[in-house]
């Protein structure tokens, strides 16, 4: 009977004699397979919410009944999930429950299933091979590949390079799929001699068609011929059948089984001619388009305002302090303090060396052999408490390198100023459409980038931590770089005071509406009609790139310069259109989503027409910066916030609440984090910057972009009641509820958008429910109650 057992379960040795044993363990083997299947999947969508309450100890966690967590399994779930796939291998933690569920399956019924032993090693092997390879691939999350897969992933890439990890994953693969199917040479060659017969079979088949007529075979019992005359298709309408007495039995079975006749060219007429006709665009030969050039040369968009001048440097202030001086003895104290930190926690280090920024120093250590970086990660605020410092940022490990990055702010910061960015070589000569430049790298370098490439920018951070000198400093970037003829702003201030200097320059560099009087834009309405009439310059250019056939603004502005586009046909030189929100919180909880649909519109497709977005906002929560905007800005900014959850709204990252304020800052790519201290530029800079610019020559008039005439500009009137808005009744009901007529009321009863709470109003004075606008007083309720509501709807539909 022993024998029987050990036959039947042989991989795992288990022989009890009491069968019992076998159904407890084997049921206990499928609960802890399940417990930690519920733990990861909830992981997976809810570890965002759970990461800082993980972090705690985990005596604390679990003791505090105050503490919540999201995870379907509660506390328990949320650090299974954390240790296994954050800190260990990724979404390949999922063979983990997985080889649990099938042995205990095999425990539970004594059967045997799979071989536990092989399956065991196969588990292992995939879990440790998918976790490096989804760490290689996607080198910026800890989700997908696990810390432990980051760092295998980045030791190969340290000593084999990206080409030579890619090989060593590809080869073990096939080895492990050899091994697995026991791949022999002779099984191989036959499956490529099957796979050569099959592609061979497939055209020979292709080929052996008929040539005159194809006919299936005939339908049983019925005795149906076909005769074809050699006429022409001209000639001959269709085929003469000739059918014998059973033609009524034919007749009722040919819809069942129709006859397909396939007619080959060969009885086509030689004098029958096709009509061949191609439709294309009107374009200018070669000839014509030299002959236009020897004329009048190419079309130079700046000789509107030739007379132009770009400003100049000495515009800007050259502050005292923007030299990044070496305090040797700050440096060796706090290198002194790093190390002893480590070594109360016996963690050795071989070599440290550090970088000196304008206000953070970056400290760049490599561990010794055997010390885990989990171990260095988790000594943040040791090391911070240590150093008396905020701010402490530990990079483990640094991208692209084998090391540990400690940041540590300066205790005298530099000052970036605008004009050593401006003035530098990598700005001036920068071969972007739009420069922009930020501020300096941690290693002192001056951070230029491509907003044209980003192509949208978004940017946050708490009050007074540098987000507005952070747009002067964009601004200035582009205004220093671009003729007026090659770009303009459209900006949106709802504060009313942040861009307000900007209005010297609208007949240079400013777009707005036909007939606005101002050019900064700060009402609510205005600014939905702005952002939709920018929706529909967005297709009219477009269609002026479909009937140029070029696929972006830059192919279509050379096109344009080297007159291969003609003006008559409606083409022109299209410039650079950059919308600046300076609050978008504030914009969202006025309009909601009549000015999130149409943004996020623009975000998604404008890039290609020289459309960009700067949406800037000072509450980086997630009903504000939405899905659908992250989305589409995959640059974005952060500057310093109060919480970590702040941070990974803006970035998917922490850091941003780590940083110091006053223009230190994150900026995130797609790829990866990069520290920058923003370059500062004060208001009486900005003010000379404009006034030297608003002093020369400029157009007649501002940009205008497209007329839009929204819905709430449509006269109140006698408007039809199967025009009302589906919330109508609810809406009358709140207004007579609370006995105050006025939108802002709907707004926050409702969560409706300006807009629309505008247009509901209107209908309910229509209707005869409030009575007519009175200025800043709200509108005066003419029913008294519920009941009288009821009575006067119903009056009404009679």
């Amino acid at each position: 009977m022993a024998n029987k057992k050990k036959e039947k379960y042989p991989q795992l040795s288990l022989n009890f004699e009491n069968k019992t044993i076998h159904v407890v363990f084997g049921l206990m083997m499928i609960c802890v397979a399940l417990v930690l299947f519920l733990s990861f999947i909830s992981f997976v969508f809810n570890w965002k919410q759970d990461f800082n309450l993980v972090q705690l100890d985990a005596l604390h966690l679990l003791s505090d009944s105050t503490i919540n967590v999201h995870n379907l399994l509660g506390k328990i779930g949320a650090s299974l999930g954390h240790f296994f796939i954050y800190q260990q291998f990724g979404v390949a933690s999922f063979l983990i429950p997985f080889f649990l569920f099938i042995s205990g399956i095999q425990v539970f019924t004594q059967e045997h299933v799979l071989k536990l032993n092989r399956l065991f090693r196969n588990s292992i092997f995939l879990c440790l091979w998918s976790s490096t390879f989804l760490g290689m691939i996607f080198s910026q999350s800890s989700i997908l590949g696990g810390f432990n897969g980051l760092v295998s992933s980045h030791f190969l890439i340290s000593i084999l390079g990206s080409t030579g990890t890619s090989l060593i994953l590809s080869f073990s693969m096939l080895m492990f799929l050899g091994v697995y199917y026991r791949w022999t040479p002779e099984n191989i060659q036959q499956f490529v001699r099957s796979a050569f017969l099959f592609l061979n079979k497939s055209k020979v088949e292709d080929t052996s068609k008929s040539t005159l007529f194809d006919v299936e075979e005939p339908i049983e019992n019925t005795e149906l011929q076909v005769n074809v005359k050699p006429k022409s298709i001209v000639e001959q309408d269709h085929l003469e059948i000739e059918k014998e007495e059973n033609t009524s039995i034919v007749e009722e079975e040919l819809p069942i089984k129709p006859i397909v006749q396939k007619v080959t060219p060969d009885v086509l007429p030689e004098d029958l001619e096709l009509a061949v006709e191609i439709k294309e665009e009107e374009v200018l030969t070669d000839k014509e388009v030299n002959k236009a050039l020897e004329e009048f040369g190419e079309y130079d968009p700046k000789l509107d305002l030739g007379r132009y001048q770009h400003p100049t440097i000495d515009l800007m202030i050259d502050y005292p302090n923007s030299q990044v001086t070496v305090d040797k003895d700050e440096l060796e104290a706090n290198k002194n303090q790093i190390v002893e930190t480590l070594n109360n926690y016996k963690i050795e280090i071989s070599k440290i060396k550090a970088t000196v920024g304008p206000t953070v120093t970056l400290y760049e250590i490599v561990p010794a052999p055997g010390v885990r970086i989990s171990k260095i990660k988790g000594l943040e605020n040791d090391i911070a408490l240590s150093l008396a410092a905020l701010g402490i940022r530990i990079i483990a490990p640094l991208p692209g390198k084998g090391t540990i990055g400690i940041e540590v702010p300066n205790s005298k910061p530099s000052i970036v100023s605008m004009k050593s960015i401006l003035a530098s070589e990598k700005f001036q000569h920068a071969d972007y459409e739009l420069p922009i430049g930020l501020g300096k790298t941690i290693s002192n370098e001056t951070y230029v980038a491509d907003l044209a490439k980003m192509p949208h920018l978004l940017m946050a951070g708490a009050t007074g931590q540098g987000k507005s000198v952070g747009l002067n400093a964009i601004l200035a970037s582009l205004l220093y770089k671009k003729h007026p003829s090659q770009l303009k702003f459209v900006l949106v201030d709802p504060k009313k005071v942040e861009l307000t200097l900007y209005n010297k320059i609208e007949r240079h560099f400013l777009a707005k509406l036909p007939d606005d009087e101002e050019a900064i834009i700060t009402d609510t309405t205005k600014v939905v009609n702005t952002v939709n009439s920018l929706c529909i310059e967005m297709d009219t250019r477009y269609d002026l790139l479909k009937l140029a056939q070029v696929r972006n603004i830059k192919e279509y502005n050379h096109k344009f310069v080297n007159r291969k586009l003609n003006p008559e046909n409606g083409h022109r030189y299209l410039p650079y259109i950059v919308l600046v929100i300076d609050e978008f919180a504030d914009l969202i909880m006025t309009a909601g989503k009549e000015i999130e649909t149409p943004i996020a519109r623009l975000a998604q497709l404008a890039r290609a027409i020289g459309i960009h977005l700067i949406v800037a906002t000072q509450r980086p929560t997630t009903n504000i910066i939405t899905g659908t905007i992250k989305a589409n800005f995959p640059a974005r900014i952060a500057f310093r916030v109060t919480s970590v959850i702040d941070s990974r709204t803006i970035l998917d990252a922490a850091g941003a609440n780590q940083l110091i304020g006053r223009g230190d800052m994150l900026i995130s790519d797609g790829n990866e984090l990069i520290r920058l201290q923003c370059a500062f530029i004060d208001t009486p800079e900005v003010e000379k910057l404009t006034e030297f610019i608003g002093s020369q020559q400029g157009y007649p008039i501002a940009f205008e972009l497209p007329e839009y005439v929204g819905e709430e500009a449509k006269a109140v009137g006698n408007i039809d009641k199967n025009d009302r808005d589906i919330l109508f009744r609810e809406a009358a009901s709140v207004i007579v509820m609370h006995q105050q007529g006025s939108a802002s009321l709907l707004q926050r009863k409702l969560k409706l958008g300006y807009n629309r709470a505008g247009r509901i109003v209107d209908q309910l004075e229509s209707a005869g429910i409030i009575g007519p606008f009175e200025g800043s007083k709200a509108r005066q309720v003419l029913i008294p109650d519920e009941y009288a509501l009821e009575q006067h709807l119903s009056t009404e539909s009679d």
